[in-house]
């Protein structure tokens, strides 16, 4: 649920010695206005160059400067291969500041794919201070296989970094100690293609295949020999495939699965297996193992396999630390592949189908038996003629999930391209189940397309709206309808070409008109999810009502608006947005004078693939009489309201004197996983299943407000936000109210 600030990258693995003079780590090394290897990245304004003039080390050291009218961060980033063994690894280097405001300046360091990470935060560097030596020293482990470092300026003023240097466990990296490989990562006979090909799928065939894919993915995880590492497991499927398709009985293709088995090496007797926990909320779905559809002989190998499962540390899953969510290990993305053969794209299916199966903690919340979703897959992924069919496979098997975290991004971006790179100079919303204009661009172009807030769209290029969902519906991952026709008023005036024709209800006016597209970049003041905002994140309304946005909330602020709204009759927290800075407990304690618990959680078993057990939640609240003294507090959500935001909200939702009004969340809490799959794939899970105390779901259903209100046509039209208003007139009556109980 944290945000999080720094980017993925794309990975790469090189197994060699290296030294630390090989790298450019003190930026000597110029290539034209730049230093050879060394990028940057960031979503704010500034300026990044390479001084001359003042160093710590040598004659350059690398430069970051914020812009006027600053809000965002930029960071200095240089990547160096992990191919080296080792327990810790330290990043030390030298930082200049200079009028470092609102943030922090910092070295920061990334271990990836999702290994570890810091960037200074906790050190709250600020302000203007001269060289100074900094460090930072994180775990290593088997899994890394890259290295990111380099400076970071979150927040306005300047940063000099300067004479980086890097040791693992205190020595050099040219002592540092040989990677030690395992045999799944020594396997590269099929990094160039699987060689398995498909045509024309019967259903017995299919039946086949759904058959080994569950027998694979129940391998993966409950296999002593392969949670050590022992098998590529993707590959071991490549050399499966051929004599498992040339079955042409039961009886052969059961065999032939239970030889396979008998291959992986001798499983020993596990006398630390403990059976489903009586009281798992999940509990693993394998019926499958006993169904009389296989061989008797190949059901008591699995089940023998299942008694007997791997405990303990695992090659390709793991639990993150402190959360619970899955991590899922050691799974390449094949992202050299632009199209993936017919074995990775049947690999992708086994893939995803045996993650959600045995690691989802809401597969029980889908429309769709997952069950029955394996089969279903298995030829639309084949028959995938390119690119593109295989990316719009892979996400509506997504979308079926029913999770609004669960996504698609990376690969080709096959789909991206077919929505295309114009859009519309205004912002659409559906309000009264219309697709209603409810905001301008600060731009000319969206002040000279004609329409007017409040303009109902009726027909784009002559198809009614109604159509047009249904057609996107299916490639629009959500948890609920409400967030699926949010992200598809995102791209329903997005096209390839540079016009639309629109068909527009203005009350008793009815008329046609066609407005011109634009990239997205020369769109001033274009937004997504909600406005970007630079000012302070607090004020007071004029009738002695505190009012807070989390949208561009900091750490800072939580203290100083305690001071501000000390005497203030009610506070409105607007969530209608992604908070900028974790604040259910921070701020959340001072809402609520009453200790309580706000949430509990389920999370899964790598000893016991499939179960999910609730585990201790967490209470918000003080008893010390620090919380806030006025009347009413009105927390606003709707659907932008997501993740982070709507753990944020059950939090707020505990206090005494919180009401919650709006419309329903996105339906889509708990700590994200991240997915690979071939062909450069990327998706996530919600990872944690996030419950009520009581044990009320929120998944899919969202944060249900206690007053419902949403915004109408009518108050599109007249500028009017009426959820704002209705917080204020409901703080208004609760001291109305309170002064008439007292008289």
């Amino acid at each position: 649920m944290k945000k999080l600030i720094l980017p993925l990258f794309t990975l790469c693995t090189v197994f060699s010695c290296i030294a630390q003079s090989d790298f450019n780590l003190d930026f000597e090394t110029l290539d034209g206005d730049s230093a050879k290897d060394w990028t940057s990245f960031g979503d704010g304004n500034y300026k990044i160059s390479y001084s001359d003039v003042i160093a710590q080390h040598g004659r350059i050291s690398g430069v970051i400067e914020s812009l006027p009218d600053e809000s965002g961060f930029r960071a200095l980033s240089y990547k160096i291969p992990a191919s080296f063994g080792g327990k810790k690894i330290k990043l030390t280097g030298y930082l200049k500041t200079e009028n470092v405001k609102g943030g922090w300046a910092g070295l920061w360091m990334r271990i990836d794919p999702n290994v570890a990470f810091d960037n200074m935060r906790a050190k709250k560097l600020q302000g203007t201070n001269d060289w100074e030596k900094y460090e930072i020293e994180l775990k290593l482990d088997d899994n890394s296989e890259e290295i990111r470092i380099g400076g970071i300026l979150v927040g306005t003023g300047k940063i000099w970094v300067d004479h980086l240097e890097i040791t693992v466990d205190g020595k050099p990296l040219n002592q540092a100690p040989k990677k030690a490989l395992s045999k799944a990562r020594m396997d590269k006979e099929f990094d160039t293609g699987s060689n398995i090909s498909f045509h024309d799928l019967n259903e017995v065939q299919i039946k086949n295949l759904e058959l080994i894919g569950r027998v694979w993915g129940f391998l993966k995880y409950h296999h002593p020999e392969i949670a050590k590492g022992n098998f590529n497991w993707d590959y071991e499927l490549f050399r499966i495939l051929p004599k498992y398709l040339k079955t042409t009985s039961n009886t052969q293709r059961d065999n032939v699965l239970i030889a396979w088995i008998d291959s992986l090496g001798k499983v020993m007797p596990c006398k630390s297996c403990k059976a489903v926990d009586k009281d798992a909320f999940l509990k693993p779905d394998l019926d499958w193992i006993k169904s009389n559809e296989i061989s008797v002989a190949l059901s008591e190998k699995l089940q023998y396999v299942k008694e007997n499962r791997h405990q303990g540390t695992h090659f390709y899953i793991g639990m993150e630390s402190y959360v619970g969510n899955p991590k899922f290990k050691n799974e390449k993305s094949y992202s050299g592949m632009k199209y993936p053969d017919d074995g990775f794209r049947l690999l992708s299916v086994f893939r995803y189908w045996n993650m959600i199966n045995y690691f989802f903690p809401y597969r029980h919340l889908m429309d769709k038996d997952w069950d029955s979703c394996l089969a279903e897959y298995i030829p639309k992924f084949i028959d995938a003629k390119n690119e593109l069919e295989y990316e719009l496979a892979a996400i509506q098997m997504i979308g079926d999930i029913k999770d609004t975290h669960a996504n698609l991004w990376g690969g080709n971006d096959k789909i991206q391209e077919q929505r295309g790179d114009y859009y519309a100079p205004i912002h659409v919303k559906f309000i009264e189940d219309k697709l209603v204009v409810d905001a301008l661009f600060n731009d000319e172009k969206s002040r000279s397309c004609g329409l007017k807030l409040g303009d109902v769209i009726t027909h784009i290029n002559k198809k009614p709206i109604t159509d047009i969902v249904l057609d996107m519906s299916p490639y629009y991952p959500a948890s609920n309808q409400p967030t699926r026709l949010r992200d598809i008023s995102f791209d329903i005036l997005r096209s390839t070409n540079k016009k639309l024709d629109l068909k527009i209800d203005r009350g008793s006016d009815h008329f046609e008109t066609t407005i011109n597209l634009h990239p997205k970049r020369n769109i001033k003041g274009h937004y997504k999810w909600y406005k970007k905002r630079t000012e302070s994140s607090f004020k007071k309304l004029n009738n002695n009502i505190g009012y807070v946005t989390l949208q561009n909330i900091k750490e800072k602020d939580v203290d100083l608006l305690k001071e501000a709204f000390k005497d203030t009759k009610g506070i409105i927290v607007d969530i209608r947005n992604y908070p900028s800075t974790f604040v259910p407990f921070t701020l959340g304690n001072y809402l609520n004078s009453n200790r309580t618990n706000f949430v509990k959680f389920t999370s899964g078993n790598i000893d016991n693939p499939g179960e999910f057990v609730f585990r201790d939640g967490s209470k918000v609240g003080l008893k010390r009489g620090w919380s806030y003294k006025g009347q009413k507090v009105i927390v606003i959500v709707n659907e932008i309201s997501q993740s982070q935001a709507e753990y944020t909200a059950m939090a707020f939702r505990a206090g005494d004197k919180t009401t919650i009004i709006g419309s329903t969340t996105a339906g889509a809490d708990g700590n994200i996983s991240r997915i690979n799959l071939p062909g450069g794939l990327q998706t996530m899970i919600s990872g944690i299943g996030v419950y009520y105390p009581d044990g009320t779901e929120t998944q899919r259903i969202g944060i249900v407000p206690d007053i419902e209100v949403k915004p109408t046509i009518e108050g599109i039209k007249q500028g009017r936000d009426e959820l704002l208003e209705k917080a204020i007139d409901l703080i208004n009556q609760s001291i109305t109210t309170n002064e008439t109980i007292k008289d």
